[in-house]
């Protein structure tokens, strides 16, 4: 049997683009941005098709990358971003492109993995940070389990003071919290 990598997101592909707002996200996303560099290079984990965070961050003049595990979601993007590198691989896997980047997000993310996943994802992520480097991921504030609404597969946030924790022991520091109109909680990090 083949195992799914993209964490049911492959077969609801389809109905995921649709669900998605694009209205909810780009206005925190462009507060996260505000001081970097024109031209900064943002790695975009998770990237889905690109609507609405790699929109947002290709339309502020920024240079993308983008891993998602989705097969078809990649191919949207692809389409919608023909410029833009992507790679289609699981955030454990990828390389993440052998480079340094100044910011990376990961919006929707983070809670479809397991906790050894999500803990081992952040060191991953500090050492492709540049210094002084941006990190914004959304988990839930509470430590909890659900299931995922469109692929009915389990989530699970760590919690906030778990993920403090981690990006510390990561060289990262918690710098901020938001919440947007969607409820989506927001965490924001920077590299020493």
């Amino acid at each position: 049997m083949k195992v799914d990598k993209s964490n049911g997101y492959d077969s609801i592909a389809h109905s995921f683009v649709q669900a998605r707002s694009p209205s909810i996200g780009p206005t925190i996303i462009r507060e996260w941005i505000r001081g970097l560099e024109p031209g900064a290079v943002i790695l975009d984990i998770g990237c889905g098709n690109g609507i609405p965070i790699s929109e947002t961050l290709v339309q502020e003049g920024f240079l993308i990358y983008g891993v998602d595990a989705s097969e078809s979601l990649v191919r949207e993007f692809r389409k919608r971003f023909p410029a833009v590198a992507v790679e289609c691989n699981t955030v454990e896997d990828s390389l993440f492109f052998d480079r340094g980047f100044d910011a990376v997000v990961a919006w929707g993310l983070m809670f479809l993995l397991s906790a050894d996943s999500q803990r081992k994802l952040i060191g991953k992520v500090a050492r492709v940070l540049n210094p002084g480097g941006r990190f914004l991921f959304t988990a839930p504030r509470e430590v909890c389990r659900w299931q995922d609404g469109m692929t009915g597969m389990g989530s699970l946030s760590l919690g906030h003071e778990a993920y403090e924790m981690a990006l510390r022991e990561n060289g990262l520091s918690l710098v901020g919290n938001m919440v947007d109109e969607g409820e989506n909680y927001y965490y924001f990090a920077r590299k020493h």
